[in-house]
């Protein structure tokens, strides 16, 4: 073997090495390529999932939520019935404890004309009064009146509610000063437009709804 081939022959071989290293080095390149990929595959399999299982969260406290809604609203609507009903037993209680009704006087726009918003009593109001005092008068016993004022539907809730108050306040009022009632056998409460005993959507129906209720009592 010449000089000169010996010299060529270390540098081929190094020459195949370095090819060699090239082609495991891009080989070793191409597979931490591919799991970079699997694992970017696998993250986002990951957060996708995580947002389904936030929405499935999301959707159950929707529903949960809508149900408790639901239910505190059953649950209040039920507090009111129970306590109107238990408003009309205690008034009815209240009058078992005073004794038997004796009889009622009603004071209707049919009988006797109060003003539109007014509270004064109408000369046939006063004339009624007057007899039912006599009346009273005339028992020569305890007896308790009960004044109920109503209105009809037009206007406010708590607008109808003063209104009904001041006018029976104005049949206590007569009853005391005028009749020589005292005052502590009387009570008036005002039941606005929450109890009427015809429809409001005619006029003869207001009318009758427009009335204050005087129940005496033994």
């Amino acid at each position: 073997m010449s000089e000169n081939l010996r010299l060529r022959f270390p540098a081929a071989v190094i020459g195949l090495a370095l090819l060699g290293s090239v082609a495991v080095s891009g080989c070793v390149t191409k597979k931490a390529y591919r799991q970079n990929v699997e694992d970017t595959d696998t993250r986002i399999k990951g957060v996708e999932s995580g947002v389904e299982d936030n929405e499935r969260r999301i959707s159950d406290v929707s529903k949960d939520t809508d149900q408790k809604i639901a239910s505190v609203k059953g649950t209040a609507e039920k507090a009111v019935e129970l306590g109107n009903s238990a408003m009309a037993k205690a008034e009815a209680a209240e009058r078992i404890a005073k004794g038997k009704l004796l009889w009622t006087t009603t004071l209707t726009d049919e009988n006797t004309k109060f003003s539109f918003d007014q509270s004064e009593l109408p000369p046939d109001a006063t004339r009624i009064l007057d007899d039912l005092a006599a009346k009273v008068k005339g028992l020569d016993k305890t007896v308790y009146i009960e004044i109920e004022g109503h209105t009809d539907n037009i206007g406010s809730d708590d607008y109808n509610y003063q209104l009904g108050e001041k006018r029976a306040e104005a049949v206590r009022n007569y009853l005391n000063e005028k009749c020589g009632i005292p005052l502590h056998a009387i009570s008036v409460i005002s039941y606005g437009e929450s109890r009427p005993v015809a429809p409001n959507n005619t006029k003869d129906g207001r009318s009758k709804n427009r009335r204050v209720v005087v129940r005496v009592l033994e």
